[in-house]
């Protein structure tokens, strides 16, 4: 990769992330008022340096206080904490006011587990690595020094297992690394589990099942492990020379004619709000709020493998620093992301969110054969991304903002299988070998966006698009005709949809009180082209916890405390408090403040390809504009030729 040539004509966006001046109700909580809150937490009696810190949030204001904010009004912040204890049941949820610095509300939540934390990966590692009992099962398989012996910690669920009930556990797997810098998941010490408590970091149980020889070839990717790389390619930079097309103020980015609040927090990283086109509200906010990966494998140990990466671990501790010509190309913007460490420490992670533009391809073209014009506009999209880290899996959130009025979402997977030993050859039917002895597990990933519509305005509907076909008869002489038909969807039970292939099903949000230029309501239309279909049983211990799965829709009433579709409090969950509880209040959901959550995802069937470090797989929905401009919005863009390009004998 040339980076001089990219690095000497690249107009840089000056960085905003350093301020921490707050700008508008919703901007995230700056590193100063998170400060703030754990002072004021740790300054309460009733919560004492026992007490540690699970996540610090903004208390997003009511939507009526964000419609009414004008720059440079007063802005009140608050904040949600949640707080729990190494040697107690229970999470404490508090509100936290920074004007009146003082708690404002407290609720204990008995049968509530804390989401694991980022600084108890080490600690667990370290405690099953210094276990008598793992120590002599790795040493009957030939291990003599623990030191590379790496352990991951995983979710425990909830599965009923004697000596676990109650308890707030995590149950690990390991592998084996044969040298500094070695790619760990190509040796995996199979037949090897242990059942952590994460309050005592007492081993409560190492599961020996059998002993499967440890792959000993190495599959590494690191750059020094590459004998013949290949050779580069030729540079392809991406410059603006004139500078960016967006404005970025605090975290309020403007781009053509969408305005968007840039929003980030500890459990689902990267949030979007009060999104609006040319003045007119679209989505009061959009995010990532939960995924879910069951694995496919009913072998010992692996039957377990149901992690919920945003409910019980969170993203946003996970994400990375992204790296300047790397992770983004082009003319980057950055935001940091302030959050706090279970100890009541302020971290930062630099770059956290990176914006820039991209080309995207053709927008619209014509010929006109009898005149011989030709029209065609070039299509551009913001792109607003971050990349978070679950132990040996990659996940990339890009949302895109488009010139022709459309919002995407894209989730990008990479990083490194979850793998397991098998016997040279033998993989089983619950997985594929990609290494000689290294088996990959059929596995989804299965996610859910909530998505906080507000077509212009807060009073929306969902329309149900389904096609069909007229009978063929007098009416439809030639057999041809098909039509589509539309159902307002009215109740929340009502509002429990799953995409249907054979009449091509899709969704609008629309606000009946809005019209376009022909009368019809303004409208989005929902574009669900990634379902996946569960293969769990949903009577099943992970069924029971994951029951989102179950629709690629689901329509609620807006409330501000249903935030999450597996519940509030996910890890060690019995299934409760998410949206299939809801729906069953059977609200209204016509021409009212609601919400859409939409499940989509990957069905996993693992390739040799997809290791040692798997290529970026896709899936995410669109938001398509049906309705809400009388026409192509792109229309008005200027003609433009692009001077840089040539001929490619040209650039020799």
């Amino acid at each position: 990769m040339d980076t001089t040539a990219a690095s000497s004509s690249c107009t840089c966006v000056p960085d905003s992330s350093t301020t921490d001046a707050v700008k508008h109700p919703l901007d995230p909580l700056t590193a100063a008022e998170i400060a703030a809150v754990i002072r004021i937490v740790r300054n309460d009696p009733q919560y004492g340096a026992e007490f540690l810190f699970e996540t610090i949030e903004l208390l997003e204001p009511e939507k009526s206080v964000v419609r009414q904010y004008k720059p440079g009004n007063a802005i009140k912040r608050a904040a949600r904490v949640n707080l729990f204890k190494v040697r107690e049941d229970g999470v404490w949820r508090l509100t936290v006011s920074l004007a009146q610095e003082k708690v404002l509300t407290s609720k204990y939540v008995r049968t509530a587990k804390p989401m694991i934390q980022l600084e108890q990966f080490t600690a667990i590692e370290d405690a099953v690595r210094a276990a008598p009992d793992f120590i002599a099962a790795c040493k009957k398989r030939g291990i003599e020094d623990m030191s590379l012996v790496c352990i991951d910690p995983w979710s425990a669920g909830n599965f009923d297992i004697p000596g676990e009930d109650g308890r707030y556990l995590a149950h690990i797997f390991a592998w084996l690394r044969l040298r500094e810098n070695d790619n760990l998941y190509a040796h995996p010490i199979g037949g090897l589990n242990a059942v952590v408590d994460i309050k005592t970091y007492e081993i409560i149980r190492v599961d020996d099942h059998e002993i499967i020889p440890i792959p000993e070839a190495e599959v590494n990717y690191e750059a020094e492990f590459i004998k013949n790389p290949r050779t580069p390619y030729r540079p392809l930079n991406i410059v603006q020379p004139e500078g960016v097309s967006f404005k970025l103020d605090g975290h309020r980015l403007e781009w053509d004619r969408w305005s968007v609040l840039v929003g980030f927090n500890s459990r689902e990283g990267l949030t979007l709000h009060d999104i609006s086109y040319d003045g007119r509200p679209v989505a009061h906010r959009a995010s990532l709020v939960e995924m879910v990966v069951p694995y496919g494998t009913t072998e010992k140990g692996h039957f377990r493998k149901n992690v919920f990466d945003i409910g019980e671990y969170g993203i946003g501790k996970l994400a990375n620093s992204l790296k300047l010509g790397c992770d983004c190309l082009g003319a980057i913007a950055y935001l940091d992301a302030h959050l706090a460490t279970m100890d009541g420490d302020v971290i930062t992670i630099e770059n956290a969110i990176c914006i820039h533009e991209e080309d995207a391809g053709l927008l619209w073209k014509h010929w006109d054969f009898r005149s011989n014009n030709v029209a065609s506009r070039r299509a551009r999209r913001l792109v607003i991304s971050c990349i978070a880290t679950v132990a040996n899996y990659e996940y990339g959130l890009f949302w895109y903002f488009h010139t022709d009025g459309s919002i995407q979402f894209e989730l990008k997977a990479t990083g490194i299988i979850n793998t397991a030993a098998c016997h040279p050859g033998q993989p089983g039917k619950y997985g594929r070998e990609v290494a000689p002895g290294v088996v990959g597990h059929i596995h989804q990933h299965i996610f859910c966006a909530r998505l906080d519509m507000n077509i212009d305005g807060d009073d929306n509907s969902v329309v149900e698009l389904n096609t069909k076909a007229d009978a063929w008869g007098p009416d439809n002489a030639y057999g041809n005709g098909f039509y589509e038909e539309e159902t307002v969807l009215k109740t929340e039970l009502g509002g429990c949809r799953q995409v249907n292939p054979a009449t091509h099903r899709a969704w609008k949000i629309i606000n009946p009180n809005r019209k376009n230029w022909v009368g019809t309501p303004t409208g989005y239309k929902l574009e669900a082209n990634h379902p996946v279909t569960p293969f769990i049983h949903p009577e099943s211990p992970s069924g029971r916890r994951s029951t989102f799965i179950n629709n690629q829709l689901w329509v609620t009433a807006f409330d501000p405390e249903e935030r999450y579709p597996a519940g509030e409090h996910m890890n060690h969950s019995d299934g409760t408090g998410g949206v299939s509880d809801f729906v069953r209040k059977n609200r209204n959901i016509e021409n009212t403040d609601i919400v859409l959550w939409h499940v989509f995802g990957l069905h996993h069937q693992v390739r040799p390809e997809d290791f040692p470090v798997q290529p970026c797989i896709f899936t995410g929905f669109k938001l398509m504009p049906s309705g809400f401009f009388d026409r192509n919005p792109g229309i008005d863009l200027a003609p433009d030729r692009n001077a840089a390009s040539c001929h490619a004998q040209a650039a020799e």
